[in-house]
């Protein structure tokens, strides 16, 4: 029975009470036996929540009680269980790590609704861009589209010289939800594109409305499933294992943690090698004991998401807090 949901969703929303909301929004989801990983920044919210399907509710209808962020889009997953084991609602500079000097809401690409999506397709003058790190592609990404080799989107100005040769198409981006694309497509409008759009709620949004056509592979997402299904049309695999070359689908963080390399490795190369992704990585002294799964969370140790909140309020300095000139 899957009675769990989860949500995926982001806003672009000032906030100046970064202390004060993180406070109220980790005490909201203890409430609320919610677990997943909230960002907070001056220039919005970024999430991925999990728990039951009524306590996911009550956390939607909170957050859009807040005319700030009325207009936040969730995407809703259904899940076996919980898919994740803590609860972090951390405040960082950006709600996702660009580093690019760009305003979404000031500036950003036409967004396009998944059914406008699907007609792209058939149109020769677009081409599709996915703002995805290597490892996120590798195992799922859409019909002849460009990707990077890049490791985060910080690294997107590196790569420009792969597109300067399509200023005159039609560029599509797309993301897992959207997020990126909102920094991304307005990085290309300042870098002299003219016609750049946007998938609106990403590939989860296009998997949940139109059945993923075209996404070849699986999505990547970042909780306990590593992956998940997009394409109920016309799926494919597109990942081989990392071990063996066998078609495999099946993301795996390397056990050895000085390594952690995210590779799609099959269920029986991950026996045999105890989660490693090389001998050297199987033998070293700080391997992580395979788990069946290849997703590793740091040790409860006693953790509950009461104690840590308690915690965080009694923590006198707060490094990124100061730096963005607020203080408790």
């Amino acid at each position: 029975m899957k009675d769990f949901n989860v949500l995926l969703y982001y806003i672009y929303s000032p906030i100046d009470n970064l202390v004060e909301y993180r406070d109220l929004h980790h005490q909201f989801c203890v409430d609320n036996n919610l677990l997943g990983r909230i960002i907070i920044a001056p220039e919005g919210l970024n999430g991925t929540v999990s728990g039951l399907k009524k306590d996911c509710e009550n956390y939607m209808s909170w957050i859009k009680s807040d005319k700030r962020f009325l207009n936040v889009d969730f995407k809703i997953e259904l899940h076996h269980e919980n898919a994740f084991k803590k609860l972090y609602v951390k405040i960082k500079k950006e709600i996702v790590h660009s580093e690019l000097p760009v305003n979404p809401l000031i500036k950003t690409g036409i967004h396009i609704e998944p059914s406008q999506f699907k007609q792209f397709f058939t149109d020769p003058e677009v081409v599709l861009v996915d703002m995805r790190s290597n490892y996120e592609h590798n195992v799922g990404k859409f019909k002849g589209a460009i990707t990077f080799d890049m490791e985060n989107l910080r690294d997107l100005p590196d790569h420009m010289k792969e597109i300067e040769h399509l200023k005159n198409k039609k560029i599509v981006t797309y993301c897992t939800g959207g997020i990126k694309c909102e920094k991304a497509s307005a990085f290309l409008l300042d870098n002299g594109f003219k016609n750049v759009y946007q998938l609106h709620g990403g590939i989860i949004k296009y998997g949940l409305e139109e059945g993923g056509e075209n996404f070849d592979g699986k999505c990547y997402v970042f909780d306990g499933r590593l992956t998940t299904d997009v394409n109920s049309i016309n799926p494919t695999i597109i990942s081989s294992c990392f071990l063996c070359g066998t078609p495999s689908e099946r993301m795996v963080n390397c056990a050895n943690p000085v390594c952690n390399e995210h590779l799609p490795i099959c269920e029986k190369c991950g026996i045999l090698m105890e989660g490693a992704c090389s001998v050297a990585c199987k033998d070293h002294p700080k391997k992580r004991e395979y788990n069946g799964t290849g997703y590793y969370m740091k040790p409860k140790d006693g953790y509950k998401p009461e104690l840590a909140f308690r915690t965080r309020k009694n923590t006198k300095k707060l490094h990124i807090v100061e730096d963005l000139g607020y203080s408790k």
